[in-house]
């Protein structure tokens, strides 16, 4: 399997799951996949902020993935912002 193809069934997997959740429950999302490719594919997706992975007190790692923004969605947004800016 292609690591594109890896990265893109964890953060669509955690799209439809549509929660914050442990790194053990992402595995769980992702039963064709080895912990070692969910990893990385986490790993790429937090560097490329598409999601946030956080430590929480308990020293459990929490995944929050940021919704994808349509085309339009993502043109209205940058227009709002330049609007601030002005």
């Amino acid at each position: 399997m292609q690591v594109s193809t890896i990265i893109e069934r964890v953060h669509q997997a955690l799209e439809e799951h549509g929660r914050d959740c442990s790194m053990e429950e992402v595995v769980g999302l992702c039963p064709d996949l080895t912990w070692n490719q969910v990893y990385l594919a986490i790993d790429y997706l937090s560097k490329t902020g598409r999601v946030r992975v956080t430590l929480d007190p308990d020293r459990t790692y929490t995944v929050q993935v940021y919704p994808v923004l349509s085309d339009t969605a993502r043109a209205s947004s940058r227009q709002e912002q330049m609007q601030k800016v002005v």
